[in-house]
């Protein structure tokens, strides 16, 4: 997401938050790894969703060796049996949905697309036409394959848990959406970075 120079600036910038800046200076955060690729990186995390880390891996790595080359081809995809894609541990409706994205990307002509040129709002406007793709899952693919540095997903537990924790706000729903995007603006531009470390809160000791 970011790296060298910029990594730096970003921190310095974050650590201007007095709460936000003990957190930094006490996580060392992983390596991540990114995709490059928005089909894929959507067809995985249609796989991934309400699934634990180690299940997640195991059945996408499956899904994947159904595929030359281990890359899902859309034609390919869209041509196999429901029971060939349920006997690597697809339920009924993520059949479906990676179904939908293959069709999506193919009718619309995206492998091609150039998304540097799109922004958030309208590349979250754009794949959520897609059955089985919510905003959640779009805002991951803006950090984690096309590496946007200010995605702030407000409807992410972690990051809920995590603004609530630190910040101690007692809120509900749209209040606590308005609390943590007010908590989150002196953070612009980097409130990606930032919420890898409200992720990774919970690990603390």
């Amino acid at each position: 997401m970011l790296e060298g120079d910029r990594l730096k600036t970003a921190l310095l910038h974050l650590s201007k938050d007095p709460i936000l800046k003990p957190v930094i200076d006490a996580i060392d955060l992983p390596p991540r790894h990114y995709d490059e690729d928005v089909y894929l990186g959507l067809v995985k995390s249609i796989i991934s969703q309400q699934l634990s880390v180690k299940a997640a891996n195991t059945i996408t790595g499956r899904f994947l060796n159904l595929f030359e080359n281990q890359y899902p081809d859309p034609e390919y995809l869209l041509l196999l049996e429901t029971n060939k894609l349920r006997s690597v541990g697809l339920s009924g409706q993520k059949t479906q949905y990676v179904k939908n994205v293959a069709a999506f990307f193919t009718d619309k002509n995206l492998f091609e697309y150039n998304w540097s040129k799109k922004t958030n709002e309208e590349i979250i406007a754009l794949l959520t036409q897609i059955k089985g793709v919510g905003k959640w899952t779009v805002e991951m693919i803006l950090m984690f394959v096309l590496k946007r540095t200010d995605v702030l997903p407000v409807n992410d537990l972690g990051i809920q848990q995590g603004i609530q924790q630190l910040y101690a706000i007692q809120a509900d729903k749209k209040e606590l959406i308005e609390k943590m995007e007010t908590v989150a603006k002196p953070w612009k531009p980097y409130r990606s970075l930032a919420c890898l470390y409200l992720w990774a809160i919970k690990d603390m000791p």
